[in-house]
């Protein structure tokens, strides 16, 4: 009996402790998962932060968030200007897969394979997500992406305890800081000397590219500044301890021949991510350390997914680089990263790359749309107009004039002794092993997207648009064919010409499409196909067909190609294949080949020339 009575008095005291230690654990659940923050700045390569390069400024905010964490050395973005980078890292999937790929939408693609914009994911986990404020995507939106995506976006909003996924972009560095004018520069001197950093070896040393170097290194440190109020703002309200902050560069830099281009300085962005002590376990149990393991932007989407121990989606392209089950050690042994570039604004290429390792497989499936066509926001930069100036001058050396020049379908790079890639290796024969190794891991890579870039834009707009992920899946073997006509031009011409015949003679426009663009590739090697180019030109149902059959035709100066590209223009009712005729035409009418072209508006279809991206090239041609 005395045993029952202790027992009912200790009883209630034993709830008491059970309830609450209930309770502490659902606190804890409650706090259980980890803040993360991105902070980003635009339009900012690796090369411009001293941390990275010694060729770059100081930015102690950033270092601090190193001192405390990870720095990727070798990160990249998956695509070199904002939109078609951002649609990557909030889908985690490659443009050229989901139909993402060209800036400035002219038309929007839902998410692929019924997956979610990433934060969505957060969201339905009890995740308060904000954005402040760009998004910038080529995707439609859905509702459940943000709580909150607007100026006024802050963690700060949220319900006590909750945790938060926030996004803080930073334009300082945005490549419109760099568009001034020449008394602008002659009033306003720069913090940085004009005589402490190395102009890169592609540009002309002179005083616009010093100054604008200049300016652009003191964005540099204005933009650090910025960072460190982001992570001031939360140690004040406590969150350090328990917020993952992810800082990067949203893409490549805005110097000339960087945003824009595949090469390193439009890819290779900075990486840091600070990690809180009580999550470290979440990334190696180490901090202040370099990690040379390649990661890219469709990696970003998995990682945040997985630090928050939420299930990341199968039909993701990347792979998370922090969290649970993530080995750091496995992490620094990556060495491969692809990137892709189609249409910016109104300029058209379409560019594919490779880095594995120190070497850099460029291929140009277009090569004869040299890198500095014109582009009207970018050549607002008055160093993109002298660039442009000296070489139709004959004033730059060879490779300062490379990027007027045309280039070959194939560029291979060692990046560790050539970082701003000036010497092509592809013809040396000792590289020979390393070129035919990544050119075919790039061919596997493009084919089994497929990569949706081998069908025109107008073409995918009409036919695809609804759900390109299906319908390049539907017409998978179509796009191989297209991938493999483009390639004959990798080898002789004459062990490949009866397939270059075949292509012209198909049924299949495409087929045809890319036949003509094989030739211009071959140019004067394939003249023995000229009277079959020549009635491409004139009767072919396609008017992209006539174009590059004409293109052809002045590429080897047979035939002047204005009337041909004239009248197609004329005949066009869509946009965006307009702006792929006057992409021709402006290369036709080039330093190089100096075709005259007489283009009345009058003439052009008001759908086509109202729209905006074709006005640029209007205007540029003098039309308006």
């Amino acid at each position: 009996m005395k045993y029952f009575q202790r027992l009912c008095l200790i009883l209630p005291i034993l709830l008491v402790l059970l309830t609450s230690t209930i309770s502490c654990n659902k606190t804890k659940t409650k706090i259980e998962k980890p803040n993360i923050v991105w902070i980003t700045s635009e339009d900012n390569s690796k090369h411009y932060l001293k941390m990275f390069d010694d060729n770059g400024v100081a930015t102690p905010n950033i270092e601090s968030l190193a001192n405390h964490g990870i720095t990727y050395s070798r990160a990249f973005s998956n695509a070199p200007v904002c939109s078609v980078a951002r649609s990557a890292i909030i889908t985690g999937s490659y443009g050229p897969r989901i139909g993402a790929q060209y800036h400035r939408k002219l038309k929007m693609v839902p998410m692929p394979d019924s997956l979610m914009m990433f934060p969505a994911y957060l969201r339905n986990a009890g995740y308060y997500t904000t954005n402040n404020n760009k998004e910038d995507y080529n995707i439609k939106k859905g509702d459940s992406v943000w709580d909150d995506s607007s100026k006024n976006a802050s963690w700060r909003n949220r319900k006590l305890g909750q945790p938060f996924f926030h996004v803080y972009n930073i334009g300082i560095t945005h490549e419109g800081s760099l568009h001034f004018t020449k008394e602008e520069m002659m009033l306003n001197s720069t913090k940085t000397g004009e005589n402490t950093f190395k102009v890169q070896p592609n540009h002309p040393n002179t005083k616009i590219f010093r100054y604008t170097n200049a300016l652009y290194r003191d964005k540099m440190q204005e933009m650090d500044t910025k960072v460190g109020e982001v992570v001031k703002a939360l140690e004040e309200d406590g969150l350090l301890e328990n917020t993952f902050i992810f800082y990067f560069g949203d893409h490549g830099g805005a110097l000339p021949g960087s945003k824009g281009y595949l090469y390193e300085t439009g890819l290779h962005v900075p990486l840091i991510v600070h990690v809180p002590e009580k999550y470290k376990h979440l990334a190696g149990n180490e901090k202040g350390i370099v990690n040379k393991g390649f990661v890219s932007f469709i990696d970003l989407a998995p990682t945040v997914l997985n630090l928050a121990g939420i299930h990341i989606p199968e039909k993701i392209d990347g792979r998370a680089f922090l969290g649970k089950n993530i080995s750091i050690d496995e992490v620094n042994t990556r060495d491969e990263t692809y990137s892709y570039a189609d249409r910016f604004d109104e300029k058209y290429d379409q560019v594919r790359a490779i880095r594995k390792g120190k070497y850099k497989y460029i291929r140009n499936y277009q090569p004869f749309n040299y890198d500095g066509i014109l582009n009207n926001y970018r050549y607002k930069q008055l160093a993109f107009k002298e660039w442009q100036s000296l070489y139709e001058e004959g004033k730059l050396n060879d490779i300062q004039a490379a990027f007027y020049k045309e280039r070959t379908p194939e560029m291979l790079f060692d990046i560790e002794s050539d970082p701003y890639e000036t010497k092509n290796l592809i013809s040396q024969p000792k590289y020979h092993t390393i070129s035919n190794d990544l050119r075919e891991r790039l061919d596997k890579w493009v084919k089994e997207m497929p990569d949706l870039s081998f069908f025109p834009e107008h073409f995918l707009i009409e036919k695809a648009i609804e759900n390109p992920v299906q319908y390049g899946k539907e017409h998978k073997k179509e796009i191989h064919k297209y991938i493999d006509i483009s390639n004959l031009c990798l080898s002789k011409f004459e062990s490949v010409k009866q397939e270059v015949m075949n292509s012209l003679t198909s049924k299949d426009p495409w087929q045809r499409y890319w036949g003509l663009i094989t030739c211009s590739n071959f140019k004067k090697d394939a003249s023995a196909l000229e009277s079959i180019i020549r009635t491409i030109a004139s009767n072919d149902p396609e008017n992209l067909n006539r174009v590059r059959a004409a293109e052809y035709l002045g590429i080897i100066n047979a035939e002047n190609p204005s009337a041909v590209m004239i009248n197609t223009l004329y005949n066009s009712k869509k946009p965006a294949e307009a702006l792929l005729i006057l992409n021709s035409i402006i290369v036709m009418q080039s330093k190089r080949y100096n075709y005259k072209f007489d283009i009345q508006l009058k003439n052009i279809e008001e759908v086509v020339s109202e729209n905006s991206e074709v006005k640029s090239r209007l205007e540029y041609l003098e039309v308006l």
